[in-house]
């Protein structure tokens, strides 16, 4: 089972939902790298479950750093954190546990690992093992800031109600890591919220679009084929459960463009080279060319809903109905907003640790 990202910087991650613990090892990472535990914890906090929009399913998420952190740095060996399960009730799942929950991995799981795996609350493919990928994308992150490198992730639509666009970008992002429900717009996130707790009132839920800003990014960093940053962060993204879609800049709106309308025309401004549009999500060729990097991604419905559905029976293979019970969010959307910026922050440390070397975010570290 392939459980590991990256080349240079390598985050394995491991548990169940309703296991004892979950967590994550990052290996790679450059020593000398100050945490910057109150950021951590906003991440943290941006994940975990509040509130009617989301699941009853209430946990702390206290990161246990185990090993590779001395005295608020990073110490260049693997880092390894901990996160306990606390507030499990397996029981929820006793009475459909062999039925196939539409919209889950339930039935491909069982095609893959034979009934050997756990399915309680989704097992290794709940939604819950994204809290162990937040920690390690915040550690990252917390690389990146010291390189003046600023990732954030907004709603840019849910339930057909749209945010603005991004267009302060340092401020907007900076505003990003105190909110909660990561709107650009408070009243167009008020009225997604009401737009949630109705589907829940309908047994049902919704889905949206999220939005990523990267900036800082020096240009030159990514591959021109196979190993592309657009290829490698669409790699991680695509990790994030309920990822359905991803598109960088304009992205599918190119194709009813002119490409005099597409392209974005370089400009020399006071010494630096930049761009009058972007288009093209600030990667040119597969490579940074120091625009932000601006992409979006598709975020399904929640799968888990009370309404009746079809199923089928994984052991007999007979047909069936489900009512799914226990605790499940209406929408997954906010809460999946910091994962993302998480996986972005991983994949984003890798590409510049193989472009610079590993010890490009130390302390007096050498690269740009």
């Amino acid at each position: 089972m392939k459980n590991t990202f990256g080349t240079c910087v390598c985050v394995t991650i491991f548990g169940e939902s309703h296991g004892s613990c979950i967590g994550a090892v990052i290996d790679g990472l450059s020593p000398g790298v100050k945490l910057d535990f109150d950021l951590i914890n906003a991440r943290m906090n941006a994940r975990r479950a509040k509130g009617e929009v989301s699941t009853k399913r209430h946990e702390d998420d206290k990161i246990d750093f185990v090993s590779g952190v001395k005295n608020g740095f990073t110490t260049g060996t693997p880092l390894t954190m901990l996160i306990e399960n606390k507030n499990v009730r397996s029981g929820d799942y006793s009475k459909t546990e062999f039925l196939a929950r539409p919209g889950h991995a339930d039935f491909s799981a069982q095609c893959k690992y034979h009934g050997f795996q756990d399915g309680r609350g989704g097992g290794h493919f709940s939604g819950r093992v994204t809290a162990a990928l937040t920690a390690a994308g915040a550690v990252c992150e917390c690389a990146l800031i010291n390189k003046n490198i600023l990732i954030a992730t907004h709603i840019a639509n849910c339930a057909g109600v749209t945010d603005r666009v991004f267009s302060d970008y340092e401020a907007e992002i900076k505003s990003l890591v105190r909110k909660v429900f990561p709107v650009l717009d408070d009243e167009a996130g008020e009225r997604m919220k009401a737009k949630i707790i109705k589907a829940k009132d309908n047994l049902d839920s919704v889905g949206g679009v999220l939005e990523t800003a990267v900036i800082g990014m020096p240009a030159g960093v990514g591959e021109p084929w196979f190993d592309t940053l657009e290829g490698i962060i669409s790699h991680a993204v695509f990790s994030v459960p309920g990822i359905k879609g991803i598109e960088f800049g304009a992205g599918f709106a190119v194709a009813g463009l002119f490409g005099s309308e597409n392209n974005d025309e370089p400009v020399n401004k006071d010494g630096i080279v930049t761009h009058l549009t972007n288009n093209a999500g600030g990667i040119n060729g597969g490579i940074s060319n120091g625009m932000p990097v601006v992409f979006r991604c598709a975020v399904k419905p929640t799968p888990s809903i009370a309404k009746r559905q079809n199923t089928v029976n994984i052991l007999t293979g007979e047909n069936d109905i489900i009512e799914i019970q226990g605790r499940h969010d209406p929408a997954i959307i906010h809460r999946a907003a910091p994962v993302v910026t998480a996986v972005t922050a991983i994949a984003v440390c890798d590409m510049l640790s193989q472009r610079y070397g590993t010890d490009y975010f130390s302390v007096g570290g050498v690269g740009l």
